[in-house]
């Protein structure tokens, strides 16, 4: 292999948008110095440690420093908001992971209340505990996303009707049509939510049931190929569909975020909300640990591989969630400065 080959291939660790601004003049070096030392395990490990803090930065979850030209009022096209902007997005994107899977375990508490509540049947004080803890840092969050997504969604569509930007016309339909069917498929498979014909629970049956339908993929049951193949086939080709609507609208919904350019003062009212989140989503995490520390609900729901493997998940997602709201708040500091 040639060196302007192994240099094009070391390259590729570098994201698009890095390569576009320094791919030229690194290429050249790295040849340079391929020539020289043709076999060189350290030079693989930089490159490798550089692209990966490279992607993080892309993605807003490591630093940018301001230059001198960025402390005053900065534009809304600036690289500073630009990082602010993608810090949003990927703490939107983490947001979105931890409420998927909060909401398969949070269904498994509030169908657990709804049969066998601490008045109504064999509940431990640790479930019903986590229950309470659990269901209202979820409505907190989802207030919080609500929140969030208002303004956001003001300013595209005003770009959107205004501009006729293709780069936001597209995307924007995609999120619109995931959204759409999202909606209708919670609404439909929610009429077998398994908590119907309990007695009062601690949230309205509709939340309860809608939530429970979006995170029906998140089951245990792949594991039991048996058990599954009683599912009814709709229920079925949901639950591998779902997993995919969700992700395309969380993809759809971050490239919104990333290309409209979003005023500072939102930028700030978004980071805000952001540390929030973060703070909810923290005390819905320690919600969960209680629940599967202490072995989950008697004669229902007994917490297992599955619920550990969530609450990693939930933990790994929060991490990136804190990183990326500390990375706008940094990152607008200099701007209001």
């Amino acid at each position: 292999m040639t060196a302007a080959r192994r240099a094009a291939r070391l390259l590729r660790w570098y994201p698009h948008s890095w390569r576009a601004r320094y791919g030229e003049e690194f290429a050249e070096l790295l040849i340079s110095d391929i020539e020289e030392r043709p076999r060189c395990a350290a030079r693989t490990r930089d490159i490798v440690r550089g692209g990966l803090v490279a992607w993080l930065t892309a993605a807003g979850l490591a630093g940018y420093r301001a230059s001198w030209s960025e402390t005053g009022d900065a534009p809304i096209t600036s690289p500073l908001l630009r990082h602010v902007t993608a810090s949003l997005a990927s703490l939107g994107c983490a947001a979105a992971i931890f409420l998927c899977t909060g909401a398969a375990m949070w269904s498994q508490l509030t169908i657990g209340w709804q049969w066998s509540s601490p008045v109504a049947g064999p509940m431990t004080r640790s479930a019903a505990a986590a229950t309470v803890v659990t269901s209202a840092a979820m409505i907190a969050i989802l207030v919080l996303a609500a929140a969030a997504a208002l303004p956001v969604l003001a300013v595209l569509i005003l770009r959107a009707a205004r501009y006729r930007e293709r780069r936001l016309l597209i995307p924007a339909l995609v999120l619109v049509t995931a959204v759409t069917g999202l909606f209708l498929g919670g609404r439909h498979f929610g009429n077998g939510w398994p908590g119907t014909g309990g007695h009062h629970g601690l949230v309205p049956g509709g939340l309860a049931a809608f939530e429970w339908a979006l995170s029906l993929s998140v089951s245990s049951y792949w594991a039991h190929p048996a058990a599954l193949a009683a599912f009814p086939a709709t229920e079925l080709a949901w639950m591998a569909v779902s997993p995919a609507a969700l992700a395309v609208a969380v993809a759809s919904a971050a490239i919104c975020v990333r290309r409209v350019a979003l005023p500072p003062g939102i930028l700030r009212f978004e980071a805000r909300l952001a540390v929030a989140a973060c703070a909810v989503m923290t005390v819905f995490l320690a919600g969960c640990c209680w629940w599967v520390a202490t072995g989950g609900q008697r004669n229902l729901f007994h917490a297992g591989l599955i619920d550990v493997a969530g609450i990693c998940v939930l933990a790994l997602a929060l991490l990136a969630a804190r990183r990326a709201a500390r990375q706008a708040v940094s990152g607008l500091r200099p701007a209001r400065s």
